[in-house]
């Protein structure tokens, strides 16, 4: 006998034993197949008589006729399990209040091919509810007077010495059980910790009042929220004699404040996710000019070049529109938390110094850019790039602010803000602008928000911002005051190594293998011919596949030193691709290009990766510093 036969033997004869518990099993359409013991016992039937019958005939009709039998099989196999309390009929028609789960079984393949069903008989503490409730009514009819507040007296060490019904009910005490005991027996362990009570009767001893609201507890550990009133008793000659002490339960208001609360920020959510809506008009707008740009200026260019004449101006043209999109899509995805940034050790002030003149002709002739680093600043982790971008995008809101001109200073020093135990850098960016009021301060980093017109701009600038910021373990804040201006601050944390003196040059990137036989693999057929143009003017020989079957084939009929692939392909992945590639070749050098920053789990995770778009110097960087 096998242990798995065993452990079925065993779960049947346990099954068998059970008669508290009706326990049986039904097929896909709920005709009886099995019968315990304990069903015999609820039910009334034997196994002979009910086997093969459907089991709705344990409803009442009133059950049959909503098709509740039915629903609950449903819902059961929907769900993956179903329980609900309700009526049963016994085999003589009498009824009885019942606990019915049903839960769908499944082959090892993963096949439908039943329910098993329990059924307990709750008819006893069903009558003991109704009776209880029944006892609760005629007692709240007979009190209901004063029973919504609790109402006793402390003597001066706070010890109750009276009680009444409204705070039996509250606490959960009989007067014989908390007369002569301490009130603070009420407050929650906090509290106590706290010393929550003894202020109470003190601030009543001296004040003449104390009033507040707080967790309390009852007699069976429960919590309600209550309004507390303490108030002093004197006699005539101002002996303090005692306090009174009112309580309120008012659970069912701070409950439904909470849901108030809970209901107003899914409100307040909706109305972000609302927002999105401007993103058509915004980023429709912008790739329209980006796209109208590129177009117009390679038709000129193939004009020019068809005359003979030079179109350097316009191809150079199409780049820069190109590079707007390039920058555009970085926003929202360091908005969406998804753009891969490349950490490293940035000199704030040698890139801020290298793009003045960029930022000086983006903002105008009536806008002066005035900076002020110290001498000696700390490198700080970030991402060169999205740094920039970021910069960019302040400047670019900073001149916005300013329709007539104006000053925009930005500059950075070492801060240990309060609470941090860390030295960060803080960038500023000041403009003396229009400034902000506080509704739309507090709007301002929202996604899609923004003052301009319609189809003026996507609201991802500061979203953006913010999210770079955030990515790389900093902080980005806003202060502004209206007529004043607006202050954008960027902290980051400072890198392990100190600041050398001027920018940090990349070494010169090595192109000496030319002997490696590469192969690109890209489904996007522009973006094949272009990879494998650059690479065989790079000197290396070059094979392409347009889709992962076809590299698998080169791969199996060419010696192939390192493959560069696309990642979201139809059919097959990069990463499959990959996965089945390093199965033939362990040692194939293998890089990812995606515009995604997240890939699933799996080798393909840990393979070098090349973030599109890229360079052609990014691309000869990525395949040296694997192949060299």
């Amino acid at each position: 006998m096998t242990g798995l036969s065993k452990v079925g033997e065993d779960a049947e004869l346990l099954i068998k034993s059970i008669k508290d518990y009706a326990i049986y099993m039904l097929d896909r359409e709920g005709v009886v197949k099995s019968w315990n013991p304990g069903a015999e016992r609820l039910k009334g039937y034997k196994a002979d008589e009910i086997i093969g019958q459907h089991f709705s005939r344990f409803y009442t009709d009133e059950d049959r006729d909503r098709t509740l039998p039915d629903r609950a099989l449903h819902l059961a196999l929907k769900e993956g399990q179903y329980e609900a309390e309700g009526w049963r009929v016994r085999k003589d028609g009498s009824r009885f209040w019942a606990n019915a789960a049903i839960e769908p079984i499944f082959e090892e393949n993963g096949e439908h091919i039943g329910f098993a069903k329990s059924t307990r008989d709750l008819s006893e503490r069903r009558a003991a509810e109704l009776a209880l409730r029944e006892s609760e009514e005629r007692f709240r009819l007979l009190v209901q007077g004063v029973t919504d507040y609790a109402i006793y007296m402390l003597d001066p060490t706070g010890k109750v010495s009276s009680w009444n019904a409204g705070a039996e009910r509250f606490k959960g005490y009989k007067a014989e059980e908390i007369i002569g005991r301490h009130f603070s027996r009420f407050y929650t362990a906090k509290d106590l910790e706290a010393g929550i009570p003894e202020q109470a009767l003190e601030k009543a001893r001296t004040d003449g009042r104390f009033e507040a609201e707080g967790w309390r507890k009852r007699k069976d550990g429960s919590r309600f929220w209550a309004s507390v009133v303490i108030d002093p008793i004197r006699g005539d000659d101002g002996e303090l004699k005692g306090f009174t002490k009112i309580t309120r339960d008012l659970t069912e208001r701070k409950l439904a404040q909470e849901e108030l609360d809970a209901s107003r920020e899914q409100f307040f959510q909706s109305q972000k996710m609302e927002a999105i809506g401007q993103l058509t008009g915004g980023v429709a707008h912008d790739f329209n000019n980006i796209l109208a740009a590129i177009l117009s200026s390679i038709r000129l260019a193939r004009r020019r070049i068809e005359k003979g004449e030079n179109a350097d101006d316009f191809l150079s043209n199409a780049a820069h529109a190109a590079e707007r999109g390039a920058t555009l899509t970085q926003r929202m995805l360091a908005f969406a938390r998804k753009q891969e940034l490349k950490l490293e050790s940035v000199d704030l002030k040698a890139s801020v110094n290298g793009m003045t003149e960029l930022l000086q002709r983006t903002i105008g002739p009536n806008i002066s850019i005035h900076r002020n680093f110290p001498k000696h600043l700390s490198l700080v982790t970030a991402d060169a790039a999205q740094i920039e971008l970021a910069v960019m995008n302040l400047v670019v809101n900073a001149r916005d602010a300013m329709p007539n001109g104006g000053n925009i200073v930005i500059t950075a020093t070492e801060v240990a803000p309060e609470g941090d135990g860390e030295t960060l850098v803080e960038l500023l960016v000041r403009d003396t602008g229009e400034g902000m009021d506080a509704d739309t301060q507090a709007r301002a980093m929202d996604p899609f928000f923004t003052t301009k017109e319609v189809g003026k701009g996507t609201g991802l600038g500061l979203s953006m911002v913010r999210g770079m910021v955030e990515q790389c373990g900093g902080r980005f804040l806003l202060d502004s005051v209206p007529g004043e201006g607006t202050t954008a601050r960027i902290l980051l944390k400072i890198a392990e190594q100190k600041h050398s003196e001027g920018p940090e040059k990349p070494p010169a990137t090595e192109r000496s293998n030319t002997s490696l036989r590469i192969l690109a693999v890209d489904d996007d057929g522009i973006i094949l011919l272009n990879t494998a143009t650059i690479l065989e003017e790079m000197g290396y020989q070059v094979f392409e596949a347009s889709s992962g079957a076809a590299a698998l084939e080169i791969l199996e009929n060419e010696e192939i030193d390192l493959m560069i692939t696309d990642y979201a392909m139809p059919s097959m992945t990069g990463a499959e691709l990959a996965e089945r590639a390093r199965d033939r070749d362990p040692d194939l050098k293998i890089i990812i290009a995606s515009g995604f920053a997240e890939l699933p789990e799996g080798r393909a995770q840990k393979l070098p990766r090349l973030s599109k778009p890229y360079t052609e110097d990014e691309l000869a960087t990525a395949i040296s510093s694997l192949c060299s």
